[in-house]
């Protein structure tokens, strides 16, 4: 819940987020790797749970990283990608309601 209106450095991030969210990959890519059980996932497993190329995926892992929403480090032939929770939250205050209307 938010306690005053964003500032419009904020409101600039944050749409950046919600528009890198707007697809319906790179909203699954974020369900995978939020929902992954030690809270990051192999690229490998996210390149073969899709139909598209590696080289696709790869561009949908580096939009939602732009956006701030995931952040990635190589180990060895892999990359490993994690959820950023910061931005997360602000995205998620911007869902919740200040008051419920009754």
């Amino acid at each position: 819940m938010l306690s005053a209106p964003l500032a419009d450095d904020e409101a600039v991030e944050l749409a950046a987020a919600f528009k890198a969210l707007g697809d319906p990959v790179r909203l699954k890519l974020l369900s995978m790797i939020a929902s992954h059980q030690n809270g990051e996932e192999c690229v490998c497993a996210l390149t073969s749970a899709f139909t598209l190329s590696q080289p696709t995926i790869s561009h949908h892992l580096k939009i939602l990283r732009q956006a701030g929403l995931i952040d990635g480090e190589r180990r060895g032939t892999w990359v490993y990608y994690w959820l950023m929770p910061d931005t997360v939250n602000k995205l998620a205050m911007m869902l919740t309601p200040s008051a419920v209307p009754k």
